[in-house]
């Protein structure tokens, strides 16, 4: 092979590597990162009107964020679900109201999606430093027991396609409580049946007893 030609091989093959390292994805870190902004370092959240999202089920995140990237499109549900190796029935579809999510989950694709969910999975969650008042809270305990605990087990501390609730910012189960209840972002199906059934009082109480879980 000639100087020439062998020049142009080494050309071609060094814009292959360098475009095969561009197209690869990010450490899950470097893409969550992204998140610190809002969510606080490691998904722990300093604003009281925004989650803390460090310990969340892979599950949840990956619905969180595929009905901001989607919206309702169930097609794109199911070619996501495939691609991240998961049970399609543990995709809800379900809609969640959004104003800079909806931008920012469109920049991510779907395996960056299923690492960051990964990422955040593996982190502790921090409950916040907040007061409660008490008295509502040993009401919301009891509205708890008898209506929530069975998808939000241990007081609101688990469930695999339900977010964490014990220790979340009060004001942003607030603020997501209105978007449920004004029907602004859909529930499921079970906690649909429960909610109709609670009060304003009842649904302020509750935020009070997992605003109060240490």
């Amino acid at each position: 092979m000639g100087k020439k030609a062998l020049s142009v091989a080494l050309l071609a093959a060094g814009l292959t590597m360098g475009a095969t390292a561009s197209a690869e994805m990010a450490s899950p870190s470097m893409l969550a990162d992204t998140c610190a902004g809002c969510h606080g370092p490691s998904g722990v959240s300093n604003g009281p009107a925004t989650p803390t999202i460090s310990g969340m089920s892979k599950v949840y995140f990956v619905n969180a964020m595929l009905s901001y990237k989607y919206g309702e499109d169930e097609d794109k549900f199911a070619a996501a679900a495939k691609t991240l190796k998961m049970d399609p029935d543990d995709i809800d579809g379900l809609r969640r109201p959004a104003t800079v999510m909806g931008r920012i989950a469109k920049g991510y694709s779907d395996e960056e999606i299923g690492a960051m969910a990964d990422y955040f999975t593996r982190k502790t969650f921090l409950r916040a430093s907040q007061n409660a008042d008490s008295g509502m809270a040993a009401s919301g305990r009891r509205i708890h027991d008898e209506a929530c605990e069975k998808c939000h087990e241990d007081g609101g501390r688990k469930g695999d396609g339900s977010g964490i609730l014990a220790g979340q910012w009060m004001p942003y189960l607030s603020y997501a409580m209105m978007d449920f209840t004004a029907g602004h972002r859909d529930m499921p199906k079970k906690m649909r049946a429960k909610v109709k059934d609670l009060s304003d009082k009842d649904i302020a109480a509750l935020i009070q007893f997992y605003g109060s879980q240490k």
